[in-house]
């Protein structure tokens, strides 16, 4: 065993020996311990088996010296017997390591390895084996020399930079700045009347090398423009970055929409953007992750392009980060991936973003948050996480304010799922809560139920009614927006649009184009008429458009003159506009093709069919392609069981002018009679009448009520012209009734009641021979 070897476990058994002895005895006996055992070269590479011992009890007497400091009159002299050992115990280390910190590196310090010198540092090597705590506990220890009554550093290469806020230690220690820096030349005696103590101030150096971080608020305040704030960033850069865009994202929001693209295309060509970029680009590993994510969301409102690598960087930087990601990180993140267009980075943070929301979603505890997560979700995220979202909203019901439920079916609608017990209980606050409501998210709340295919006549008829009772507050192009909001649902609310119709026909030089248009679609499609007052509507309609036609396109004109045709009225003017054959060509040749040579066609059938003064009029048009029509078998077999037999109807008829039937039936004009259509004479009779069976949908009608909408209504009309009696069967109710009951539903829509009460009063069977009952009654024709 070698000298120094065994003077160590000498040491090292007194030192226990000591301990267990007096185990309440003052820790200086530690610190009269430790200078013979460094000397001793007890800590050497000779004796490792001590070394963990050893470090422990360093750090415990580290600990001790300082935190009894502020009470001892005698700090100086164990700090110079605990210094002086620290100061031996590095030189028994071959090697040695200095921190390098940079100005834009603040998350740790870099270690690099530096020339061996006993003097270059306090603690060169100590890091070495020290855990981490005791490693930063002297980060900010420098040795110096006095030059010319300045101060040099040393053996540490320091640029200037930010000082860390949080330090690994369990208890943070700062030295005063006029005794923190120990000279080199310095005597055992002059470093024992170094004055350590506890102080809340920075070092005074390291203030003066870092800049004040700048107050995004405060820097929204005083710039005027974007520009301002790149000057700003331009003379003293600081840290964080994040600052000025945020600062930036402020400014824009509150000026006009043409002096944000001016001042948006100024700040990409101001000189210290490019540098502001690089900088946020080297700050995103750093930066808090909040920050980040404000940053992301202000960068991408400026409208810096999502493919620029600044973008990218943070998109992938907060991938590698989206753990730290918190209830408040959730909203944010949220806020900025709903505005972001999709490429390989947002899909990926996307779905890292599900995973997250679907782990901590029971743990969310703000409402918006919630909601804000549902809707960034996205429409094609998994059902299982649509559905927990979904439970979790209906658990928080009872916290939803007015505002909660009025953005509930946006946030709904856009990841698209359909709660029906959610929008119910929503409908109910909103309805209760309708006064006051905005224009905006009263037109949000109609277009999320049509995109949801959710249908409250309840909901529907308290906005329509509140529009109509504050109808003077409203500006008209709100009212018309309204009305095609309610038209996509297909609800009509007549006391809504009967206020509109008497405001155009005592303003008619109030509509724009625009504005003609949208009330002729909608009240040719809801197939609304006014008791009193419909011709004088149609005729200021027509008198508005006609001083429009040096300004309306062609599509416009063609829309505007199709809904007129619905209605059955035929303006001159316009109409002798729009058969002019350069507006018929490009009308053919340009936009959406098909759907005009439809409307084209309709055009053709209503001035042939209807009372107009165009009948000798045909505008040559393509020929429509023939739709694939499936009658409903279900009422196939009612009819033959009823009329005995598949003889005496036929079956998807197809009609001039592009009209089908699903079934056709002959009968007598006096109705009691039906033909087959294989009788010879069937065709040839005199008194014969053509009776069409229409199975007609839930979308034939407006919503809730008998009231047909206007397509329908018109076909009904151009089917009475032809000469066809037209009975209508509801295919849903048809649907819901066994064969037996539906046969006895059917024959209640066909027979007379005259022919009815005849055969039951009889007590025969029902005879081949009946009178057919019309199924539709005057009040549902379309424009009489």
């Amino acid at each position: 065993m070698c000298p120094s070897t065994a003077a160590a476990n000498l040491y090292f058994l007194s030192y226990k020996r000591i301990r267990r002895t007096s185990p309440d005895a003052p820790l200086e006996a530690e610190l009269s311990w430790l200078r013979p055992c460094v000397v001793t070269g007890f800590c050497s590479k000779d004796s490792p088996w001590h070394v963990p011992f050893f470090r422990k009890k360093l750090t415990c007497v580290a600990l001790w010296v300082f935190e009894s400091a502020f009470a001892d009159i005698k700090m100086n002299n164990r700090a110079h017997t605990f210094l002086w050992g620290i100061r031996q115990f590095r030189t028994s280390i071959p090697r040695s390591r200095a921190l390098r910190t940079y100005s834009l590196v603040f998350c740790k310090p870099e270690v690099i390895h530096s020339k061996r010198n006993p003097r270059n540092h306090l603690l060169n090597g100590f890091d070495e084996g020290l855990q981490p705590s005791v490693r930063y506990l002297f980060q900010d220890i420098f040795i110096s020399k006095s030059v010319a009554g300045c101060t040099q550093t040393r053996g540490i290469i320091h640029a200037a930079g930010f000082k860390l806020d949080r330090i690994l230690c369990p208890r943070r220690l700062s030295f005063d700045a006029k005794h923190s820096f120990v000279s080199d030349g310095t005597s055992d005696h002059d470093l024992m009347k170094t004055n350590f103590h506890h102080t809340s101030t920075e070092d005074v150096l390291t203030k003066k090398m870092r800049p004040t971080p700048v107050n995004y608020k405060k820097l929204a305040q005083e710039c005027n423009s974007l520009s301002d704030v790149l000057d700003t960033f331009s003379k003293a850069p600081t840290f964080p970055g994040s600052n000025y865009f945020l600062a930036m994202w402020i400014i824009a929001k509150r000026i006009s929409e043409d002096k944000r693209r001016f001042e948006k295309q100024l700040m990409f060509s101001h000189p210290a953007f490019n540098q502001l970029c690089e900088q946020m680009m080297r700050e995103a590993k750093i930066m808090r992750y909040d920050h980040l994510l404000f940053s992301l969301n202000a960068i991408v409102k400026l409208g810096v392009p999502q493919n620029s690598l600044m973008v990218q960087t943070l998109l992938r930087t907060i991938q590698e980060r989206i753990s730290e990601c918190d209830e408040r990180c959730l909203s944010i993140l949220s806020t900025a991936l709903v505005t972001m267009e999709p490429c390989m980075n947002v899909n990926a943070l996307r779905a890292g973003l599900r995973i997250l929301v679907d782990q901590q979603v029971w743990n969310i505890n703000d409402i918006f948050t919630l909601q804000t997560v549902m809707r960034c979700i996205g429409k094609d995220a998994p059902f299982a996480l649509k559905k927990k979202l979904e439970m979790k909203a209906l658990k928080e019901l009872g916290r939803f304010s007015v505002l909660n439920s009025r953005h509930m079916f946006e946030v709904l609608a856009a990841m698209d799922h359909r709660s029906v017990v959610l929008l119910n209980e929503c409908s109910k606050i909103v309805i209760d809560n309708i006064h006051g409501c905005p224009f905006k998210v009263l037109i949000s709340i109609l277009q999320s139920c049509r995109d949801l295919r959710y249908q409250n006549e309840d909901l529907f008829k308290s906005i329509a009614d509140y529009v109509a009772t504050t109808f003077d507050i409203w500006k008209l192009k709100h009212v018309i927006f309204f009305l095609l909001s309610f038209e996509t649902l297909g609800f009509r609310p007549p006391g809504l649009m009967d206020k509109l119709l008497e405001k155009v026909v005592q303003e008619p030089g109030s509509l724009t184009v625009k504005n003609i248009v949208s009330v002729l679609h909608v009240y040719s499609s809801l197939n609304h008429v006014h008791n009193v007052q419909n011709r004088e509507f149609l005729e200021a309609l027509a008198s508005a458009l006609t001083g429009c036609l040096h300004q309306i396109s062609s599509e416009s004109l063609l829309n505007a003159v199709h809904s007129f045709c619905m209605m059955n009225y035929f303006p001159l003017a316009p109409i002798n506009q729009l058969i002019k054959e350069n507006i018929i060509h490009e009308l053919l040749t340009s936009g959406d093709t098909e759907k005009n040579i439809h409307k084209l066609h309709v055009l053709n059938t209503c001035l042939k069919l209807d009372e107009s003064t165009y009948k000798c009029i045909h505008i040559p048009l393509p020929q429509l392609p023939l739709t694939a029509s499936h009658p409903n078998e279900k009422l196939a077999e009612v009819l033959s069981r009823l009329l005995e037999g598949d003889g005496c109807f036929s079956r998807n008829v197809q009609l001039p002018h592009n009209y089908h039937i699903d079934f056709e039936i002959r009968m007598d004009t006096n109705r009691t009679q039906v033909f087959s259509f294989s009788e010879g004479d069937a065709s040839s009779a005199t008194n014969m009448q053509r009776v069409a069976v229409l199975c007609v949908p839930k979308s034939a009608y407006c919503l809730n009520s008998n009231h047909l909408r206007g397509l329908m209504a018109m076909k009904i009309r151009h089917l009475n012209v032809m000469g066809f009696h037209v009975i209508l069967i509801h295919n849903w109710e048809l649907k819901k009734l066994k064969m037996e009951d539906a046969v006895t539903f059917v024959r209640k829509k066909i027979y007379s009641d005259e022919a009815l009460a005849t055969t039951d009063e009889s007590g025969n069977k029902w005879p081949r021979s009946t009178v057919s009952r019309i199924g539709i009654s005057h009040d549902n024709l379309p424009f009489r």
